[in-house]
């Protein structure tokens, strides 16, 4: 176990502490609530650290004691005890590496949602919209906070790319498991033989981190401005607001327009950047640590498909875990809750079985 780690964790916890009573900190909604994300993401953590750091002591004392001239009935209830503290410990330990490994690690953080149309042409931009609106009223049903990052639609008016950021208690619990290919089996409007047509649409669930999780190098960034193609008439665009940035190191490029703001856009792009960077930092740390990939529902990869939506049977099957509804309109109406429950169950199972 990484005790060093824990105390950098433990340490950041007190700081925290003793940052959210600073006047500066109180009078700035923004910082204050930042701080409290983050403190209470890392009070597991803490709190079973101590847990630990507390039977450790106990247990060297009673190993102390131990060693020292008792009678008989004294030393062996210390006996007793030391044995139960041990157990203890090693519960407390495996929980610890649990945590320290990424289990649970984002569960309380924001996190933004991307949705690309794949294969299929317009009919595959108007499953990526239905999509957008699934999570969208699932969201609101939860009391979650849905904002649009950025949005780019095609002819038929479906989504070629829409990105958003969702805020809520349990939202990434509930939503992480969406990253993937999601496939849909439907007669589509445009077909006028009324064929069945496959289409899909990929979804990417990345944690949002804050900017102290994540530094970026203002010299690793390129930035260009350019005009909005927004709707026309008086709200042409005038100005060069839109923003696309680019990270040379990664080659990740992100594109920003919905703002008529140009720091808007700014904002938003560098807060998707972010989002990705960490996630192909995750990735890449994934890749190394073979227990987690078998310890986690599907590959994590972007192009596994993991759902079908198919409206001749009403099904909708998720393959990762064989489960199957035929409540098909009522999930895309966002009443998610069994299937993420199912899945989130599984999941609890699967790390079970891999202790």
């Amino acid at each position: 176990m990484q005790e060093q780690q824990l105390e950098k964790i433990e340490q950041r916890y007190q700081e925290l502490e003793n940052l959210l009573g600073l006047p500066e900190v109180l009078s700035n909604k923004e910082l204050y609530g930042r701080y409290v994300r983050e403190l209470s993401s890392l009070k597991d953590q803490v709190f079973l650290f101590r847990d630990y750091k507390r039977a450790s002591a106990e247990a060297k004392d009673l190993e102390s004691v131990l060693g020292e001239k008792h009678d008989k009935e004294f030393l062996d209830l210390a006996r007793k005890e030391l044995e139960e503290l041990k157990v203890k410990k090693q519960s407390l330990e495996e929980q610890l590496k649990r945590k320290l490994a990424g289990e649970d690690r984002d569960l309380g953080k924001d996190m933004i949602v991307e949705i690309r149309q794949g294969t299929g042409g317009d009919e595959a931009g108007l499953f990526a919209a239905d999509l957008y609106r699934m999570y969208n009223k699932y969201a609101s049903a939860k009391g979650w906070q849905v904002e649009l990052m950025s949005a780019s639609e095609n002819d038929s008016g479906g989504f070629k790319e829409v990105s958003f950021s969702v805020k809520g208690k349990d939202a990434f619990k509930r939503l992480k498991y969406e990253s993937g290919v999601h496939r849909v089996q439907r007669v589509p409007v445009t077909e006028a033989q009324g064929r069945i047509h496959t289409s899909t649409a990929t979804v990417a669930v990345f944690v949002e981190p804050e900017e102290v999780e994540l530094a970026i190098d203002t010299k690793d960034l390129r930035i260009d401005t350019y005009r909005s193609s927004g709707p026309g008439g008086q709200h042409m665009q005038k100005t060069d607001s839109a923003v696309r940035i680019t990270h040379t190191p990664s080659g990740l490029v992100v594109a920003c327009q919905d703002e008529r703001s140009q720091i808007k856009n700014k904002t938003k792009a560098m807060r998707i950047l972010r989002a990705r960077l960490l996630d192909m930092k995750q990735q890449e740390e994934l890749k190394k640590v073979s227990r987690e990939r078998k310890a986690q529902i599907g590959t994590g990869d972007r192009s596994e498909k993991i759902r079908t939506y198919n409206f001749p049977d009403r099904r909708v099957t998720d393959h990762r875990i064989n489960f199957t509804s035929h409540q098909l309109e009522a999930i895309l109406e966002g009443e998610l809750d069994e299937l993420s429950e199912a899945l989130i169950k599984a999941q609890q199972e699967l790390l079970e079985r891999n202790k």
